[in-house]
C-alpha cells in the first residue's frame, strides 16, 4: 500500500484548516503536527475575532482513525471527559462548538480541545506517586458513577483471545516464528483463564463469592499519556490530555503501568501510589493479583494493534523492527517470562 492509499494521506494542511473554517474558526496559518500514531493530531493557532479564539488562541484538532470507534463510542468518551472536568478532575475535555464536541469533515470525525502543556511526571519520587494515586482515585470515583453503554470492556476475550485469533488468521507472523508464539500465547491465555477466582475465559473479571468491581477507566495509563505541570502553578500536578482508549475494567488497570523496575522497586512504587489512592477511594487488594495477567494481555493486544496498522506510513517509520522474526522471538520470550511472573505471588501493599 502506498502512502497515498492510506486514508490519513488526505489530511493535508488545507484540509485541516478547512475543517476549522467549517466551524467558524480561522487559523492564522501556523499548524504543527503533534505526536500521535493512532489518530492524527494538530496544533492550530487561531485568528482573533471569535469568543472561542479569545479564550483559546491555540487549539488541538484530533482526527480519529476511520473505522476504529463508532460515533456513539467517541461521543461517550467525550461525555466521560466532560463529566470528569465538571468534577474538577484534571482532564483536558473537548470543546463544545454549536452544541457538539464531535464534528465531521470529509471522511473524518474530529474534535477540538484547548492546548495544555506539561512534561512527564517523575515516577521515581514517592510524593509524585502519591499525588498520582489521588488523581487516579478521583478519576475512578467519577468512573464508578455509571457504566459505559457503547465503549467496550477490557477483558480476556478482547485483549487476549480475539487479538491472538486475528494475528494467526491473517498470517501476521513469519512462518519460522509463528508456531512458538502461537503455543506460548495460548499457554498464557489458558493460565489467565484458569484463574477462576478472578477471570472468566469469556468476557469479564469475576470472583466466586464477590465480583471484582469494574468501572470506567482511562485504561491506557502509562507515563506517555500523563502530563505534569509545576505544582506551584494554579492547577499544577498531573492531567490527562486524551481518553481515546477509555474502557471499563478493574481499577488496577490504571495503576500497574506506572510501575517499573525490579520487584522491590515496583513494590515501593505501588505502596506510594496506594498511599495516595486510599486517601480518596478504597482499593480492593484482590486486584493486585490481576497485575501480571493484565500485563500479559497488553503484550498480546499490542502486537495485534501494531499488525493491524502495518500499512500506516507513520507506523512503518516508528516501528521499523515490527513483524520481523526477531520481533516475534522477543515477544515469545516475554510471554514465557509472563507465565512465570503470573505463577509468583502478587505484589502486596
Amino acid at each position: 500500500m502506498t502512502d497515498h492509499a492510506h486514508p490519513f494521506a488526505t489530511l493535508t494542511p488545507d484540509f485541516v484548516l478547512d475543517a476549522l473554517a467549517a466551524l467558524g474558526l480561522m487559523g492564522d496559518g501556523r499548524l504543527m503536527t503533534l505526536n500521535s500514531y493512532e489518530n492524527r493530531v494538530y496544533l492550530a493557532h487561531l485568528e482573533p475575532g471569535t469568543p472561542l479564539a479569545e479564550a483559546h488562541p491555540a487549539v488541538v484538532l484530533k482526527f480519529y482513525r476511520p473505522g476504529r470507534w463508532t460515533q456513539a463510542q467517541i461521543e461517550e468518551e467525550h461525555a466521560f471527559a466532560r463529566e470528569l472536568a465538571a468534577a474538577e478532575v484534571p482532564v483536558v475535555a473537548p470543546l463544545v462548538i454549536d452544541g457538539r464536541t464531535l464534528h465531521r469533515h470529509g471522511d473524518f470525525w474530529f474534535s477540538l480541545t484547548p492546548r495544555r502543556g506539561g512534561r512527564a511526571p517523575e515516577l521515581g519520587d514517592a510524593d509524585t506517586l502519591a499525588w498520582m494515586g489521588r488523581f487516579l482515585a478521583r478519576l475512578h470515583l467519577v468512573g464508578a458513577r455509571q457504566a459505559f453503554v457503547h465503549r467496550p470492556a477490557l477483558d480476556l476475550r478482547s485483549h487476549g483471545v480475539e487479538p491472538r485469533e486475528w494475528l494467526l488468521a491473517h498470517a501476521a507472523l513469519p512462518p519460522e516464528a509463528e508456531r512458538a508464539w502461537a503455543e506460548v500465547s495460548q499457554d498464557a491465555i489458558d493460565h489467565i483463564a484458569a484463574g477462576a477466582d478472578w477471570a472468566s475465559s469469556e468476557t469479564h473479571f469475576d470472583h466466586p463469592t464477590r465480583p471484582i468491581a469494574t468501572l470506567r477507566l482511562h485504561a491506557d495509563c502509562h507515563v506517555g499519556n500523563i502530563l505534569w505541570t509545576p505544582t506551584e502553578q494554579p492547577g499544577g500536578g498531573p492531567h490527562f490530555v486524551d481518553l481515546d482508549d477509555c474502557r471499563s475494567g478493574p481499577a488496577v488497570q490504571d495503576l500497574w503501568m506506572l510501575l517499573a523496575g525490579e520487584r522491590a522497586e515496583r513494590q515501593r512504587q505501588l505502596g506510594a501510589l496506594l498511599d495516595g489512592y486510599e486517601q480518596v477511594r478504597a482499593f480492593d487488594r484482590r486486584e493486585l493479583a490481576l497485575i501480571e495477567p493484565l500485563r500479559t494481555l497488553r503484550l498480546i493486544h499490542y502486537s495485534a494493534w501494531l499488525a493491524q496498522r502495518a500499512h500506516d506510513p507513520a507506523f512503518a517509520a516508528a516501528f521499523a523492527g515490527f513483524g520481523t522474526p526477531d520481533y516475534w522471538r522477543g515477544q515469545t520470550a516475554l510471554l514465557r517470562e509472563q507465565i512465570e511472573a503470573m505463577a509468583e505471588p502478587p505484589l502486596c501493599a
